[in-house]
């Protein structure tokens, strides 16, 4: 105590507590990315005080318009698992490996993307594109739209994602744990296989022409 000039253990009984400032508190790294025509929001809050966060745009985007890459940790094993969120992996000197975000001083923004459900709400598309991944947007996002993301056709084959399920290929098996099969889904009209989005769909049916 520099009033009564004794050190005390705890608060000094004759001149009372110290009054404690607390730093200010800064932001993760991967919120720091995020792009000024972005904002993140809290879409529900867990116990724990856990919060489940979404993208939305501030402004509109255009179609077209590329994020990333996607920064992660490389991990041979997924030791952060969210439904909520896309299975990522990428190609690098010969092995596949998890792109994994245990926090978010590991990651950038992309981070807290939610995967798309189905067809309508999807804004972004995930792509591989020399080890790196990118998120494209597919549409015009207007504000106060969240973006949601699924695989390009080429990156869901190489996920084994179930949306690429094909029934008459017996070497691609479905992968429940990337995520649940779509809601509204876009069905083969030649052999019945359901897809998650209309450029798998698309990618589906230059099969059966090829065949043909």
């Amino acid at each position: 105590c520099e009033d009564c000039g004794k050190s005390l253990v705890g608060e000094c009984k004759l001149h009372g507590p110290l009054i404690r400032a607390k730093d200010r508190v800064i932001p993760s790294r991967a919120r720091l990315t995020l792009p000024h025509y972005l904002t993140l929001r809290v879409l529900e809050l867990r116990a724990g005080n856990q919060q489940i966060l979404g993208v939305f745009a501030k402004k509109v985007i255009q179609k077209r318009t590329q994020f990333g890459p996607y920064v992660g940790q490389l991990s041979t094993k997924l030791t952060c698992y969210d439904e909520s969120r896309l299975v990522l992996q990428v190609l690098k000197d010969g092995g596949k490996y998890f792109l994994d975000t245990p926090n978010e001083d590991c990651g950038n923004w992309m981070m807290f993307v939610r995967l798309a459900r189905n067809q309508e709400e999807q804004t972004l598309v995930a792509y591989q594109h020399c080890g790196e991944v990118y998120f494209t947007t597919v549409k015009p996002i207007e504000p106060h739209t969240e973006l949601k993301v699924w695989y390009a056709a080429d990156y869901a084959k190489f996920m084994e994602a179930s949306a690429v399920f094909i029934k008459e290929e017996s070497d691609v098996s479905p992968l429940p744990s990337v995520a649940k099969e779509p809601v509204d889904s876009w069905i083969c009209s030649s052999c019945g296989s359901t897809f998650a989005t209309f450029a798998l769909l698309e990618s589906h049916q230059c099969i059966h022409k090829d065949r043909v």
